[in-house]
């Protein structure tokens, strides 16, 4: 400490603090810039280290190194009268199928696993109750894409898939909903117009409402999965509509048919690395193209990209708020200045004293810069507690998320106690130039 800190400066702190002391109020009001504005860069720091989390949580819920090929379902219109042209019917698709899933893994060397999915929405009974829900077709490895693991039970064996078996593996929300305080294995329930039996129960995973709307992601805690062969053969194949026109789907009642031919709903790619995504995207786009008679009906979409583009928006708000929070902390900090400046010309006698008495231009300095100090660091702590307030306030009825960490801290004591020290100078020096003679001349 003595290394540090002489007897001089001890006593010139102790002259400092007195002098604070004394004048609590406006101690207190000098220090009310520094406090909201560390308060303002915890605060900050919390939302970004939120958002950044949040990011890495939504790209845990949506795989890495994932490419996604969503089928474009369009409407059937014609007017009275109109017919086809040879050139309209040159351009025929049959639109995403299993297929393109195996062809896909084909050409490219870097797959690591690939998902096709059907979609079916339906509804679920079981003991004596009812609810719609989403009946999901999979390959065995959507739940590696998906990073869905199984809390108990097993996964589909590989007769099972092949023999399109009546069995499926169920969400844990499911379970909790018709099988509430048992468990739901070796169970029997209705998906639409099939009984399936349960062999599995999906872990629970923690979905926001945010993530889902963003991203597009299910809840795939209330999801139904059975092997996609499963729905090709006991519900629906769609890839045998163009056979049969008289089998679209009338979903809206109004006699246009949705012209829904594609067999699968979602083909998700999974890459061995993230750098390959763009190259591998442009080079399915034009294998889907040659195999659909270059009619785009589907859309290939990389999750990482989406995620990039929100973690760039996030950056860009937390920039502004940040800036926010750096001008209130040079206001505070100016306000130090002024107080300091205004508190040196109402001292002037007692400066004067001091060096009359031996004290020397540095203890001036010293004792000035110590008070400047003192208010910064002062008004850094409840910052600090003012900003953690803030920061779970904004959690709790906001609804973002916010975590407050050990750097935010020490960044706040250090912008507290830099501002202190700057904005103390010009005061401190100006006090040690007081002529001592003419200091104690003055009323």
């Amino acid at each position: 400490m003595s290394a540090f800190f002489s007897a001089r400066d001890l006593i010139n702190l102790k002259i400092a603090l007195n002098a604070l002391l004394a004048n609590k109020v406006r101690s207190m009001l000098t220090a009310l810039g520094i406090i909201f504005g560390v308060a303002a860069v915890i605060t900050m720091l919390a939302i970004g280290k939120g958002a950044k989390e949040e990011i890495l949580s939504q790209i845990e819920l949506v795989g890495v190194n994932n490419i996604e090929i969503k089928p474009i379902v369009e409407q059937k219109e014609e007017e009275v009268g109109e017919e086809s042209t040879e050139e309209d019917q040159k351009k025929f698709s049959k639109g995403l199928d299993l297929q393109d899933a195996r062809g896909i893994a084909r050409i490219l060397g870097n797959v690591r696993h690939i998902s096709p999915e059907i979609l079916i929405d339906t509804y679920v009974i079981s003991n004596g109750k009812r609810r719609t829900a989403k009946l999901i077709g999979v390959s065995p490895d959507f739940f590696n894409v998906a990073n869905i693991s199984l809390a108990k039970g097993q996964m589909f064996s590989e007769e099972q898939v092949e023999n399109a078996a009546a069995v499926c593996i169920i969400g844990s929300g499911v379970e909790k909903k018709f099988f509430t305080g048992q468990s739901a294995l070796g169970k029997d329930i209705k998906c639409g117009d099939q009984w399936l039996t349960v062999i599995g129960v999906t872990r629970g995973k923690l979905i926001n409402k945010k993530a889902r709307e963003n991203l597009g992601i299910r809840n795939y805690n209330m999801d139904i999965y059975t092997p996609i062969n499963t729905v090709l053969v006991r519900y629906k194949n769609r890839g045998m509509l163009l056979a049969n026109p008289d089998s679209w789907d009338d979903d809206d009642g109004s006699g246009n048919p949705s012209f829904n031919y594609h067999q699968v709903d979602k083909l998700t790619v999974q890459l061995e690395e993230s750098h390959a995504l763009s190259a591998s995207a442009e080079v399915i786009s034009r294998y889907l193209k040659r195999r659909h008679n270059q009619v785009v009906d589907f859309e290939i979409v990389i999750p990482e990209q989406l995620l990039e583009q929100q973690q760039k928006t996030k950056d860009i708000f937390n920039l502004v708020l940040s800036a926010i929070a750096g001008i209130s902390l040079l206001v505070g900090g100016i306000g130090i200045m002024n107080i300091m400046l205004a508190s040196v010309l109402e001292r002037t006698r007692e400066i004067g004293t001091r060096l009359a008495i031996g004290a020397k231009k540095q203890d001036i300095i010293r004792q000035f810069l110590f008070e400047a100090l003192l208010i910064s660091l002062s008004g850094g702590l409840l910052g600090i507690l003012l900003g953690g307030l803030a920061s779970f306030l904004i959690s709790e009825f906001a609804e973002i998320k916010t975590i407050v960490s050990a750097t935010a801290i020490f960044i706040s004591f250090g912008v507290a106690s830099t501002t202190g020290l700057i904005f103390g100078i010009s005061p401190a020096r100006k006090a040690a130039m007081q002529n001592p003679v003419e200091s104690l001349r003055y009323e």
